[in-house]
């Protein structure tokens, strides 16, 4: 929900002004960023440094610094295997992939870029680092995305991905944001970059297949004889991203049945449907984005769709319509736990503060550890690769888990194989995923759950994120006594970048987004909807406070 619903959300985006892809790519290499200018600086938030070329926020000189930072890092680690690069199917991604070509080869850096220009999902390419390093001491690969996830059509996006697999940490990126921003503050004159024609045909540069690996190993993650055997009618609509060509490629090679919707690919993104504000967001949780998938209920047991660089998933049931993202990753950790005896006996849970504490509630009938960390799906890379975490998520949608034989797949975000559980799901539950969902709650308790997206200032964003407990001066929340004010996560104490106040029944938490200038406030309810709206009420007045004193 959000604070400023458009009357446009829902409707085709034909009926608002679609991105004029010339003019943006023209700007990506006509507009150069200002050092001084906060908002024009590379600035990694929670996946990496994203922005439009309109804005000089996503420019080439941006991609050209953020790589050299990247290359200057990799030899200072000692990194000094394969590269392997993707991109999506936003309009700057192609610009962008070529700006950083240009660097890596004139950086001598072995890059593995994807087989006759096919796009690459970010967890295809998570996959392909993980497999390349597996059993390696030395000449450890890594990797780079190129994709502003769900973000609207005129945006860009840049992420990089350590030997881990996953998306890097706090540490690392601050320092290839400073070497970034100080490159650029020095005219780039510490970049190297050979022409793209040359980079192209350059020694170091090969091709890798993405496609065909990551289709491949999904056998080793889910149950598809399973799936063959029951049947499930199944579509899915990718939304014009970056996993558009690995659908038919799935269904075909593991003989499952499912309609693929959607093939094209348009950068203006014409085909969906406005989101909330009433701007394109390829965001699959979201029903006005989600619209025409929603409208597809009755024709199949379960349908499914996946943002633009397939990291997220969107679950569409016959039971109940889109499925609300932490319900069905509420199914899925129960699912899993329950469904994968090869893997650790101690293998955890791994949420964010803002999923929902259903999960909490799973985790203990079960007797697994819950790990509960801020937003960002790079504090579970380390226990998805050991095999301590067999499945990690996030509230928006986010999540990942091993192989059945409990190796790790992809320790970054995986909107393909979550989608495709809940088909695995759906075939040996006899229940869809909605279904699943609510006998979970008829026994563990009725979850009742809003997000609130509203405008905010850079300033006002700053402030959010570093409300303390002490500001919080009630002692109640919803008419019940509050039980704990954390500004850390209880499963590694670091800061959440906000606040969460939680009681008996209820919680809320508030922080700033960490791709757009907005705020979230997110609250869940285990009584009714009215303690919710109560919840979410008093939650915008702490905030509002707080925001009028910044």
């Amino acid at each position: 929900m959000s604070a400023n619903l458009s009357p446009l959300a829902g409707h085709p985006a034909t009926e608002a002004p679609l991105i004029d892809v010339g003019a943006l790519i023209d700007a990506y290499y006509a507009l150069k960023p200002d050092p001084a200018a906060a908002v024009q600086r590379v600035a990694f938030g929670t996946s990496g440094h994203r922005g439009s070329s309109f804005d000089a926020s996503f420019n080439e000189s941006h991609v050209l610094a953020i790589t050299q930072a990247i290359c200057e890092s990799r030899h200072e680690r000692g990194i000094d295997g394969p590269l392997f690069i993707g991109i999506d199917t936003h309009a700057l991604s192609s610009p962008a992939f070529e700006s950083a070509l240009e660097v890596l080869a004139a950086n001598g850096v072995e890059t593995m870029v994807s087989q006759d220009g096919e796009y690459t999902p970010t967890p295809a390419l998570s996959q392909a680092i993980l497999a390349y390093n597996r059993g390696r001491e030395r000449g450890f690969a890594d990797g780079i995305v190129v994709t502003p996830s769900h973000n609207p059509p005129g945006d860009g996006g840049f992420k990089y991905n350590p030997p881990n697999g996953g998306p890097a940490d706090t540490h690392l990126t601050s320092s290839i944001e400073k070497r970034a921003n100080a490159l650029i503050a020095d005219g780039l004159r510490d970049v190297s970059r050979v022409p793209f024609a040359q980079a192209r045909k350059a020694a170091t540069t090969h091709e890798y297949d993405f496609l065909g690996r990551y289709v491949d190993g999904l056998a080793d993650v889910l149950d598809f004889e399973a799936i063959r055997a029951a049947a499930p009618r199944l579509a899915v609509d990718p939304l014009g991203g970056a996993g558009v060509h690995y659908w038919t490629r799935i269904a075909e090679r593991h003989r499952i049945p499912l309609d693929v919707l959607n093939e094209r690919v348009d950068p203006t993104f014409a085909f969906m449907t406005l989101d909330w504000d009433g701007r394109v967001r390829m965001d699959p949780s979201s029903r006005f984005a989600m619209r025409g998938l929603i409208g597809l209920k009755d024709r199949y047991d379960v349908a499914f769709a996946c943002d633009t660089d397939h990291d997220r998933h969107g679950i569409v049931a016959r039971s109940g319509g889109l499925m609300l993202a932490n319900h069905y990753l509420t199914a899925m950790a129960d699912y899993l736990l329950r469904n994968r005896p090869q893997w650790r006996a101690d293998a955890g849970i791994g949420k964010t503060a803002v999923s929902s504490a259903l999960i909490d509630r799973v985790a203990a009938r079960l007797g697994r550890r819950l790990y509960e960390t801020p937003v960002g799906f790079k504090w579970f890379v380390d226990g998805l690769a050991d095999g301590s975490l067999g499945f990690g998520c996030e509230e928006s949608a986010g999540a990942s888990f091993l192989c059945r034989d409990g190796r790790a797949w992809s320790t970054d975000k995986d909107g393909i194989a979550a989608a495709l559980l809940s088909a695995e799901i759906t075939a040996r539950s006899g229940r869809d995923p909605g279904e699943y969902y609510a006998r979970i709650a008829a026994e563990l308790g009725v979850s009742y759950a809003s997000r609130i997206d509203a405008p905010a200032t850079p300033e006002q964003k700053k402030r959010l994120s570093k409300l303390s407990p002490a500001e919080v001066r009630s002692d109640s929340l919803a008419g019940e006594k509050i039980q704990a004010v954390l500004d850390r996560a209880p499963g590694n104490d670091a800061t959440i970048g906000g606040i969460k106040v939680v009681a008996a029944n209820g919680w809320f938490a508030a922080r700033p987004s960490g791709t757009e200038n907005i705020y979230k406030i997110y609250a869940e309810s285990f009584r009714d909807e009215a303690h919710l709206a109560e919840l979410l009420h008093e939650a915008q007045g702490m905030v509002d406070e707080a925001l009028r004193s910044s």
